[in-house]
């Protein structure tokens, strides 16, 4: 987009007093962190980069620390605006996956509903904002549910207009019906008017009762101004030709309709009639007696003074556009709109006011300047979701090819990212941007790497549901990252269990060897392992390192011996040592492990098994360092007494066991 031709607003930030402190700041994923700071005052500065943390008045002197967090998207923390970011949501990842297929026709009827779906996701969440301003016993609670109200009925009101104009492109007759339903919809609510006028004794000599007949009007609801004109009717019967004549005028007035088959110039030449007939009446004078239906009638015939004078009952300069449309040119095309819009805002505002951004808005949208609209939403609204959804829709509808940014992407994918990283910020709602990253064919894949390794992992349901992301769509480095911060966070919190576990999963063979490491000495400790379940369960998985892979063996060793599978149980033993997967810290705990195998009744080891023990001792003690520390330590030095003496016995049992089945 382009860059704006205006400063950015200024501001403020409340608790910070710039007559007091200067302020740095450090950009976060969502948000800025500043902090205030005597750089540069007075020449001195505080401490780390730039001053951050040092805070004082001006006159130098040191004071308290502050830091204060401004945030782009704010509204996404409003709890009662969650229903409209939750369920435009789903709608959204709906029509992405709508079938490309379609007809033309059936697709723009698709098109159509889904824009009327997020409308309604927006009046609901208004209704909502409305009953909570209505229920908020605090005064600035409530006034900030009511700009909301406000900003959301701004919000339906441009999409709307831009359903009518971009989305459904109604062509000229129902072009004006879709605008009329349009102003009925949002411009003026006269429901408790005629309540209040119908309720009443007399409705006909009620104070607002012309007001109401001539709202009626303005809006071309006929049916409506006919059926109150008929109770002037019955209570003033002087009055009762000029009311037939009237009431005949308004029933026959040519106006589009959806199922009508005529053509526009059959229309045109219709209303033509219809208007000469409406002057003559004028012209004669039939209503001069009543200035009252004399206004409807010159209303009738599109004087535009005479509609400016029911100014106040309009209140927009597009509620005015619209009737004298209805009025002068009920078969307008969509590219006239621009002459009438301009010309109908320069006369119901005047010279005493000017343009309301939303005025802007609007008046872009009248001259199918699309990428207008969008530009003036996304610095008019406090939001990114308005501009984010509807430029989908409108891309969806192929109305946005051709504009691509200078940066490389295009203006629907830049805006998305902007709203999916707003949505990032947010404890529960990230897992919404998931989605809408998804769906960013050029850039959405980097951005979700980037915000997803910024999630805080407070919890490992939370992790695991992270992790299930990344899976999804092969993004291994974060997998790996995730895995590996869990694993640290169980090892510091003692859990040794889920701290393999994580480390299994991120195939991390340094960290399992530590993990392993750990449980090996705690098993030294405690003589008994912690977290059984997952280590008999560890399958392939404990091949991911030599230390893990012992872990498991060592553990099915302890199984076999419980189970008194004694010779399967000596065999793992000495193959853990021979092979060289076991520590040789740790040699001397299987060896130990040994001796209850020696003393067993039945001979379980071998000769040849007996000697590769014995060998294996002897290369526990041969080093000089072992023997000092055997030397130097009773219970060690009487370890490997009995293991010899245990050793000796063995062998002088098998030699006489396997003497014997030689000789027989």
């Amino acid at each position: 987009m382009e860059e704006p031709e205006t400063e950015p607003p200024l501001t403020v930030v409340p608790g910070a007093d710039p007559a007091r402190a200067q302020l740095c700041f450090e950009w976060g994923p969502a948000e800025m962190l500043l902090c205030e700071t005597l750089f540069g005052r007075g020449g001195s500065a505080g401490p780390g980069p730039a001053g951050c943390g040092a805070a004082g008045g001006g006159d130098g002197a040191a004071g308290p620390s502050r830091v204060f967090v401004v945030r782009r998207d704010q509204d996404i923390y409003m709890e009662t605006l969650r229903k409209l970011f939750n369920e435009s949501h789903g709608i959204f990842v709906g029509l992405q996956r709508c079938e490309e297929e379609r007809a033309a026709r059936a697709r723009n009827a698709q098109l159509v509903q889904v824009s009327k779906n997020y409308r309604s996701v927006i009046r609901a969440c208004m209704e909502d904002m409305h009953q909570a301003a209505i229920s908020a016993r605090d005064s600035a609670l409530h006034n900030q549910y009511s700009i909301q109200v406000s900003i959301l009925s701004a919000m339906e009101l441009i999409w709307n207009l831009c359903e009518i104009l971009f989305v459904e492109a109604a062509p000229a007759g129902p072009l004006l019906l879709r605008l009329l339903d349009w102003v009925q919809l949002h411009i003026c609510d006269v429901d408790n008017m005629v309540r209040e006028v119908l309720s009443s004794e007399n409705p006909s000599k009620h104070k607002l009762f012309w007001n109401v007949v001539d709202i009626f009007v303005l809006q071309g609801r006929m049916d409506e101004a006919r059926h109150l004109l008929s109770k002037e009717a019955t209570a003033n019967p002087a009055s009762m030709n000029m009311y037939k004549i009237l009431d005949d005028l308004m029933k026959k007035m040519p106006v589009p309709s959806p199922g009508n088959t005529q053509t526009l110039t059959e229309m045109e030449l219709k209303w033509q009639h219809w208007h000469e007939e409406c002057q003559r009446y004028l012209q004669d004078g039939t209503f001069a007696s009543n200035p009252h239906m004399e206004s409807i009638c010159k209303i009738l015939l599109g004087d535009e003074n005479a509609i400016l004078e029911r100014k106040e009952l309009m209140t927009t300069w597009y509620h005015f556009m619209v009737t004298r449309l209805l009025y002068s040119h009920p078969t307008v095309k969509p590219m006239e709109l621009r002459f009438y819009a301009q010309s109908s805002m320069d006369m119901f505002l005047g010279e005493e006011s000017s343009p309301e951004p939303l005025d802007t808005i609007l008046m872009a949208a009248f001259e199918f300047e699309l990428h207008q609209v969008i530009k003036e939403c996304s610095v008019a609204l406090s939001n990114w979701w308005f501009v984010a959804h509807l430029t989908d829709l409108l891309d969806h509808c192929k109305l946005l090819q051709s504009h691509n940014l200078y940066f490389g992407s295009n203006m629907r994918e830049f805006l998305i990212l902007e709203y999916a990283s707003g949505l990032f910020s947010h404890h529960s709602l990230w897992q919404l941007g998931v989605d809408y990253f998804d769906h960013c064919p050029e850039y959405g894949r980097v951005y979700l790497e980037l915000h997803i390794e910024r999630i805080p992992l407070n919890t490992e349901q939370k992790a695991l549901k992270v992790l299930r992301i990344c899976e999804q769509r092969q993004m291994h480095e974060q997998v790996r990252s995730i895995c590996k911060i869990m694993a640290m966070k169980a090892l510091r919190n003692n859990r040794l269990g889920s701290a393999l576990s994580w480390s299994i999963r991120a195939k991390d063979a340094a960290f399992a060897t530590l993990i392993s490491d750990r449980f090996l000495k705690d098993y030294c400790e405690r003589g008994c392992f912690s977290d059984l379940d997952l280590i008999d369960n560890l399958g392939p998985s404990m091949l991911l390192s030599d230390r893990l892979t012992f872990l498991g063996k060592y553990r099915e060793f302890h199984r076999l011996y419980g189970e008194k599978r004694f010779s399967e149980a000596a065999r793992l033993l000495l193959m853990l040592m021979t092979a060289h997967i076991a520590p040789c810290s740790f040699w001397m705990t299987l060896l130990t492990d040994a001796l209850p195998l020696l003393e067993q009744k039945e001979v379980i080891f071998s000769a040849e098994q007996t000697y590769e023990l014995m060998r294996c001792l002897e290369d526990l003690t041969a080093g000089k360092l072992d023997k000092q520390k055997f030397q130097d330590d009773d219970v060690e030095t009487m370890k490997v007494e009995m293991l010899r003496l245990a050793l000796a016995r063995n062998l002088a049992r098998v030699i006489v066991k396997e003497g014997t089945l030689e000789g027989s």
